[in-house]
C-alpha cells in the first residue's frame, strides 16, 4: 500500500509569515510619530493632550491625546501606510513618542504650563520602559503558538490524523471513508443470523468459499467471480447478508454506502474509488461491499438535462474501471445491495463485473416462522406462544418489519405491566404497526358513524359472497390512525393471478362505496383511498397484464426503469383514449356487479351493520352466523385475529388488504 504523504508546505509557509512578520516590525515604521518637546509643550498649552505615560529608565515618553486632537490627526495621516499586520494588534498605541533630556527639566516644564493654563487637563503617569526586542520576541512565540494550534486542530483533523489521503493530497478528502473488519474488528455475525433466504445463502456461500478455497476453483481455470450483486425489497436482510459473508470469510471486509463517494469537491469520488481498490487488493483476499450501490451507479446520460451530475458520472467510470482491472488471482470480490436494480447502469451490471445477482425475496411462510424464532429468542414471553399463528397473520411483512413487531409487542407487553409477552400484544402491535393507534375518543357523528358501518358491512359482504375474495379476518369501526374504519383480510400468498381473481378483488374494494348507494341513496368521500386502489389495479389489468380483450395481448410496462425519463407514451392518442374507456368501463363493471349483490342480500347487509354500531369490532365467526360458512373456503386454521389494515388517506374510512407476496400491482 502506498503511504507516500508528499511534501507538507504547512512548515514553509509558516516560517515564512514569521520572518515577513519579523522584517515588518524591524523596518522603521512605528505605529506612533515621533515629537520633540518644543512641538509637545505648544500641544499641551494648546489643550490637546490628554495623558503623558513617562517612562524614567528610557528618558522617553508616550503621548495621548484627546478625541478632538485624534480626529484631526487621523485626517492628516489618512494616506499614511501602515504595517500589514497592524491590524492584528489590539494593544492601546500612544499617538506621539516623545524623547526628553533630563527628566526633573521636563517635570519642572510641565508643572508649569499646567500653572499658566488652568484649562489644561493633562495627566501624567509613570511606567516601565519596553525593551523592543523582548516585545518582538513575545509577539512572535504568540504567532507560533497560534499556527501551532491552526495545524494540529484544523490540518490534521481535515488529513485524517496526518494521512497523505489518496492521491497524496493535503486535506486527504480523496481517501476512502470504508470502514474495515478484519482479525482486529471481527463481524461476529453468521449465516447461522441470518433466518430463511436460503437460496441466497446458498449463492453466497460459494462467495466464501471462493476466498477460502480459491486454488479449487482456479487449478481447473475457473475465475473467480469479481461482484455480487444483492437485489430486493427494502428490510429483507441484503446487508445482513453481506456482514454474514464477511463473517463466515473471516477475511479484510470494506464496508462502506454508495453515498460516502459523494462530495462537493470536483474529482473526489474518482480518488476515494482508487483509494478504496488500493486498501482492498493490499489486503487480498479481501471483501468490499457497497451498500445502496443506486447512489453511484445510477444509468449515465439519463435525466441528466443540465450535465450537474458530472462527478456522479466520473465516479461511476472510475468504479468500473477498477472492477474490471482485477486480475484472476486477486482474490478480491466486490458486494453490493440495492432495492433499485432497474435503474442500475447496464455496464454495470454485464458479465464481467457483477457477475451474480442474488435476489432477495420478501420470506415466505415458512421463512417468517424462522426469522420469528430468532427474534423471540430475546423476548420473555408465554411459553404457549404459535409461531405459526404469528406467521400467517403477517403476509408480506420483511425481515426488518419482524424485527420491529416482535419489539413492538415488548413495549406494549411492559406498557400494560404484563409479566411476559402475549399472544394479544403480538396481534396488538401489528395493529399498532400497519394500523396506527387506536383512537376510541375521537368524536364522531351518529350519522357518520352509522355510514362507517354499512362501509365496512358492504365490504365485508362483498369479500364474502364471491368465491375470489381474500378471506376476512376482521372488521372494525373504531378509529385508529387515519382511517374511522377498516377491515382485514388474509390473503393467500400466491405466485400467479388469474383475471376472475382479480375482478373479484376489484368488487369486494367497491363493496364499502356500493354499500352507502344501496342504504342511503348517495355516496360519500370515505372510499378515497379504495378508488385510488382499485383505479391501479384495473390500469394494470389493462396496460401490463394483458388482460383486456379490447386492448389485447399487450404490455406498456418497461422493466427496465428507463419510461420514467420520456416525456411521451409509448402508444397513440387513439390508444390512449380506448385505454381510458376500458379502465372505467372494468371499473364501472364491477361497481354495479357489487350493487347487485348488496342489493339480493340487503337484510344481511343490514344485520352485519348492526352488529358492528353494537359491538364496533367483529371477526370472521360473526360473519359465519349471519351468512353461513363459505362454500367454497378451505377449512381455515387461523385463529381469529384482533387487528386492523392501515389507511394513508386522511380522515376516510376504508380497509386496506394486506400486501400480497408475489405479483405486485
Amino acid at each position: 500500500m502506498n503511504n507516500n504523504k508528499g511534501f507538507n508546505w504547512f512548515f514553509p509557509i509558516a516560517i515564512g509569515a514569521i520572518l515577513l512578520f519579523f522584517f515588518s516590525n524591524m523596518g522603521g515604521d512605528s505605529s506612533s510619530n515621533q515629537i520633540d518637546e518644543e512641538a509637545f509643550y505648544k500641544l499641551m498649552e494648546q489643550g490637546k493632550v490628554e495623558d503623558v505615560l513617562i517612562y524614567k529608565d528610557t528618558e522617553k515618553a508616550d503621548v495621548f491625546l484627546n478625541q478632538a486632537a485624534k480626529t484631526e490627526l487621523a485626517k492628516k495621516e489618512a494616506k499614511k501606510e501602515r504595517s500589514p499586520f497592524a491590524a492584528f494588534d489590539f494593544s492601546p498605541k500612544p499617538d506621539y513618542t516623545l524623547s526628553f533630556g533630563d527628566l526633573q527639566l521636563f517635570l519642572e516644564k510641565f508643572d508649569k504650563i499646567k500653572a499658566e493654563y488652568p484649562t489644561v487637563a493633562t495627566k501624567k503617569d509613570y511606567g516601565i520602559g519596553k525593551n523592543p526586542m523582548t516585545e518582538l520576541l513575545f509577539t512572535a512565540i504568540f504567532w507560533i503558538a497560534i499556527m501551532a494550534l491552526f495545524y494540529f486542530v484544523i490540518f490534521r483533523k481535515m488529513m485524517g490524523g496526518g494521512g497523505g489521503g489518496g492521491g497524496g493530497q493535503i486535506f486527504s478528502i480523496g481517501k476512502s471513508k470504508a470502514k474495515l473488519f478484519d482479525e482486529k474488528d471481527k463481524v461476529q455475525v453468521s449465516f447461522k443470523d441470518v433466518a430463511g433466504l436460503e437460496g441466497a445463502k446458498e449463492e453466497v456461500q460459494e462467495v466464501v468459499d471462493f476466498l477460502k478455497n480459491s486454488e479449487k476453483y482456479t487449478k481447473l481455470g475457473g475465475k473467480i467471480p469479481k461482484g455480487v450483486l444483492l437485489v430486493g425489497p427494502p428490510g429483507t436482510g441484503k446487508t445482513l447478508l453481506a456482514k454474514a459473508v464477511a463473517g463466515e470469510a473471516k477475511v479484510p471486509f470494506f464496508s462502506l454506502s454508495g453515498s460516502d463517494f459523494v462530495e462537493m469537491f470536483v474529482g473526489v469520488g474518482a480518488s476515494r474509488v482508487r483509494d478504496l481498490f488500493v486498501q482492498a487488493k493490499a489486503k487480498s483476499p479481501a471483501i468490499i461491499f457497497i451498500d445502496e450501490i443506486d447512489a453511484i451507479g445510477r444509468a449515465r446520460g439519463k435525466g441528466n438535462m443540465t450535465g450537474g451530475n458530472d462527478e456522479r458520472e466520473n465516479t461511476l467510470n472510475q468504479l468500473l474501471t477498477e472492477m474490471d482491472g482485477f486480475g484472476t488471482d486477486t482474490n478480491v470480490i466486490i458486494m453490493a445491495a440495492t432495492n433499485r436494480a432497474d435503474i442500475l447502469d447496464k455496464a454495470l451490471m454485464r458479465a464481467g463485473r457483477f457477475d451474480r445477482s442474488i435476489y432477495v425475496d420478501l420470506p415466505e411462510l415458512h421463512e417468517r416462522r424462522e426469522i420469528f424464532d430468532v427474534h423471540l429468542a430475546k423476548i420473555k414471553m408465554e411459553p404457549n406462544i404459535d409461531r405459526e399463528f404469528l406467521a400467517k397473520q403477517t403476509p408480506g411483512f420483511s425481515g426488518a418489519d419482524i424485527a420491529n413487531l416482535c419489539n413492538e409487542a415488548a413495549l406494549i407487553a411492559a406498557r400494560n405491566s404484563h409479566e411476559s409477552v402475549t399472544t394479544q400484544d403480538f396481534l396488538d402491535a401489528v395493529d399498532r404497526i400497519i394500523g396506527g393507534l387506536e383512537k376510541k375518543n375521537k368524536a364522531i357523528k351518529p350519522s357518520e358513524k352509522r355510514r362507517v358501518a354499512y362501509h365496512e358491512a358492504g365490504h365485508a359482504t362483498i369479500s364474502w359472497l364471491v368465491e375470489h375474495a381474500a378471506p376476512l379476518l376482521k372488521v372494525t369501526i373504531v378509529p385508529r390512525g387515519r382511517s374511522l374504519g377498516a377491515a382485514w383480510y388474509l390473503p393467500d400468498e400466491r405466485q400467479l393471478t388469474t383475471t376472475e381473481q382479480m375482478l373479484d378483488e376489484l368488487c369486494a374494494t367497491l363493496g364499502g362505496r356500493a354499500a352507502e348507494q344501496t342504504i342511503f341513496g348517495n355516496i360519500s368521500t370515505g372510499a378515497l383511498s379504495d378508488l385510488e386502489r382499485v383505479t391501479k389495479q384495473a390500469q394494470a389489468m389493462v396496460t401490463i397484464y394483458g388482460l383486456n380483450d379490447k386492448v389485447g395481448n399487450v404490455s406498456y410496462y418497461d422493466s427496465t426503469g428507463q419510461s420514467e425519463y420520456s416525456f411521451g407514451k409509448p402508444y397513440s392518442e387513439a390508444t390512449a383514449k380506448m385505454i381510458d374507456e376500458e379502465i372505467s368501463k372494468l371499473i364501472e363493471s364491477q361497481y354495479q356487479r357489487a350493487l347487485q349483490i348488496l342489493g339480493d342480500n340487503k337484510d344481511k347487509l343490514d344485520a352485519l351493520a348492526a352488529k358492528l354500531l353494537e359491538k364496533e369490532v367483529i371477526f370472521r365467526e360473526d360473519l359465519e352466523v349471519v351468512f353461513g360458512k363459505r362454500a367454497w373456503d378451505p377449512e381455515l386454521t387461523e385463529h381469529p385475529v384482533s387487528s386492523t389494515q392501515k389507511n394513508n388517506e386522511p380522515t376516510q374510512e376504508a380497509e386496506v388488504i394486506a400486501p400480497e407476496s408475489g405479483t405486485q400491482l
